[in-house]
């Protein structure tokens, strides 16, 4: 049952990564409003960070997509930043090399 207390968006991700991932109940979501807008922090258990991010971020693109598409209905600005768990062992970003022809 959703947190009747959220604002929309944030009950919105909540219900999209709950529904993707294996640990529903260590999914949390924080809410800060500044000038710039709605930011909405997402934590989830580090088994779960593929699920949540998606091959080559394409799940965290689209739930960023959703999130504005609620955002402009709701007359805010929402950005998603999604935190790294503590423990995690993913190896650094490398930079993608262009193929040469």
């Amino acid at each position: 049952m959703p947190n009747t207390s959220a604002a929309p968006e944030q009950e919105f991700l909540e219900y999209l990564v709950k529904s993707l991932v294996d640990h529903p109940d260590d999914v949390v979501v924080e809410r800060k409003v500044d000038e710039r807008g709605v930011l909405l922090s997402l934590r989830v258990n580090s088994l779960d960070m593929g699920q949540v991010v998606g091959r080559e971020g394409v799940t965290a693109q689209a739930l960023r997509l959703l999130l504005r598409i609620v955002g402009v209905k709701n007359n805010a600005h929402v950005n998603l930043k999604i935190e790294e768990p503590e423990g995690s062992t993913r190896a650094p970003r490398q930079e993608r090399t262009e193929p040469t022809a």
